[in-house]
């Protein structure tokens, strides 16, 4: 058996391999760069979000800021306990769903 021809078939996949690689970091890279100069042009001229106005974060409108609601597994009013918060999950504030958090339209 012949070992030299194994030996430049591995090469060569793992130089093409190395290189879908490296193109594939470059391009994500660069997508990236692009992205967030995109942003911080946009950033400049967009309008302040009004449902959180500009902040990004709006007090939780199921707990109401309180970061614990009151449940009951059967509608038993004697057996209510508090539970954490599951949609802002004891922050007391939530990411505001019009901007996704960015503060800006």
């Amino acid at each position: 058996m012949n070992p030299r021809p194994l030996r430049t078939l591995v090469t060569g996949a793992a130089v093409i391999l190395g290189g879908i690689v490296t193109l594939n970091l470059a391009s994500t890279a660069t997508l990236k760069a692009l992205h967030l100069v995109s942003e911080n042009k946009r950033k400049k001229v967009a309008l302040p979000c009004m449902a959180c106005r500009g902040k990004g974060f709006y007090i939780c409108k199921l707990c109401k800021g309180n970061s614990t609601i009151e449940w009951s597994p059967l509608y038993d009013p004697i057996a209510i306990n508090p539970c954490l918060c599951p949609t802002c999950e004891g922050n007391r504030v939530q990411r505001c769903l019009n901007c996704l958090g960015k503060g800006y339209d």
